[in-house]
């Protein structure tokens, strides 16, 4: 069978879970068999049969609704690709309107350290840090297995990152940083159940963002100023419908400014401190 042959194939046998990404996922799962990426000109090679037997068995976790990302063990954020696990969410491309708008703080600022908090991989902060040279990045997480990646994910970018345990500000004592970022679990308890299969196999830990969702907003809110240098900012993701609500809740202290993705929808929350006390 020839490549050509085998990722048409692929993509039939996705359709079913990928629906019209079955051709793209198919071309993630060809080449993860391989070993190597397909380039366009390779669709009449011949494929082994070890490395058939190979996807076959890729395949068939998909099928069974395991996100391409787990079984790849990879994905990108902001260019650059990193190492992801059952343990960390997986990247998306809603997470660079985040990236995006850190970047024109840091760069309009001059900041030079971050704090990540709910890391995860750590695609946040390393790509902020290797994409804007910044002197001091903390990766910062509940879940000890997450730091695990965040950290190898840093080392495989060759950003020189500290990894914090810390159930949000726990662990930091008095530490204050230029900017800090964060893309907490915002989705309410009651619909994490509801979700698709595949997102239902990340961490329960990184969604679920207790009642009605907004649990870390108050908490975060609390506590951020005392982590923040003069002018600092906090940066949030938040959920598409979330657009009044977390803002609400950081304006009570705070200059509040709302950055959309591009399909228009609410996606980043910046907070920063009230000067002499006045509110946002």
């Amino acid at each position: 069978m020839t490549l050509r042959e085998l990722l048409r194939d692929t993509a039939k046998k996705l359709f079913t879970v990928s629906g019209e990404s079955a051709p793209a996922e198919a071309r993630e799962l060809v080449s993860f068999a391989l070993g190597r990426r397909i380039g366009f000109s390779d669709g009449g090679i011949e494929a082994d049969e070890g490395r058939i037997k190979t996807l076959s068995e890729l395949v068939e976790r998909r099928l069974a609704h395991e996100p391409l990302q787990y079984i790849i063990g990879e994905w990108d954020l902001m260019g650059l690709t990193f190492d992801v696990t059952p343990d960390v969410l997986i990247p998306r491309q809603d997470t660079e309107t985040l990236c995006a708008a850190a970047e024109g703080f840091i760069r309009e600022r001059g900041f030079g350290s971050l704090l990540d908090l709910c890391t995860g991989s750590g695609c946040v902060g390393i790509s902020l840090a290797k994409r804007m040279g910044l002197g001091e990045t903390v990766l910062a997480d509940i879940s000890e297995a997450a730091l695990a990646v965040a950290a190898k994910n840093a080392k495989k970018h060759g950003v020189p990152a500290r990894t914090v345990q810390s159930d949000l500000f726990s662990a930091l004592g008095g530490e204050k940083f230029d900017i800090i970022t964060v893309n907490p679990p915002y989705i309410p308890s009651s619909e994490v159940d509801k979700l698709d299969e595949e997102v239902r196999q990340e961490p329960r830990l990184a969604l679920d963002g207790g009642e009605d969702g907004l649990d870390f907003y108050r908490r975060i809110a609390e506590e951020y100023a005392e982590h923040l240098s003069e002018n600092g900012v906090l940066l949030t993701e938040i959920g598409f419908d979330q657009g009044e609500s977390v803002p609400a809740i950081f304006g009570k202290n705070a200059a509040v400014r709302l950055f959309r993705d591009d399909n228009g929808k609410p996606r980043v929350v910046a907070a920063e401190p009230a000067k002499g006390g006045a509110n946002g």
